[in-house]
């Protein structure tokens, strides 16, 4: 590529840029995004005339100035990502000590029904040999 045809993508870039308008950035003002959106190296930047960086750094000026705002809210978004991901990684806590609890009353419940399983079979063998058993014991009715 010629020089001429590579200064030539860097003006355009930086006319898509000031028109907010980007096509291969995020739209940031800066050396990377310049290349970026021109398709060139940095190097190419650099070996561009003075005359041209110039006008980069007087238009990043102009921006700031005119858009502190853009500033604020880009501070905002990482800001919000920040907490953002942090909800996320708290919520996957609680969700696994939530998912322990379950486990260990899963657990609980299967021993109590266990349990319970032998109970009822040792209140059938005592109401077995209550009944076999000549004796003047008089059994309560099951409760069922």
């Amino acid at each position: 590529m010629t020089r001429v045809a590579t200064q030539t993508r860097l003006e355009q870039a930086l006319t898509r840029l000031l028109a907010g308008q980007p096509t291969a950035t995020d739209g940031e003002l800066t050396v990377s995004n310049f290349c970026r959106e021109a398709d060139v190296g940095r190097d190419s930047f650099y070996r561009s005339p003075p005359k041209f960086k110039n006008a980069v750094v007087a238009a990043q000026a102009n921006r700031e100035a005119q858009q502190p705002e853009l500033f604020g809210l880009r501070e905002e978004i990482t800001a919000l990502k920040r907490k953002h991901k942090q909800t996320a990684s708290d919520h996957a806590a609680i969700v696994r000590e939530l998912e322990e609890t379950i486990r260990v009353y899963a657990n609980q419940i299967q021993i109590l029904a266990l349990r319970n399983s032998e109970l009822e079979d040792q209140a059938r063998q005592l109401h077995r040999r209550l009944a076999d058993a000549d004796n003047d014991v008089i059994p309560l009715p099951d409760r069922c």
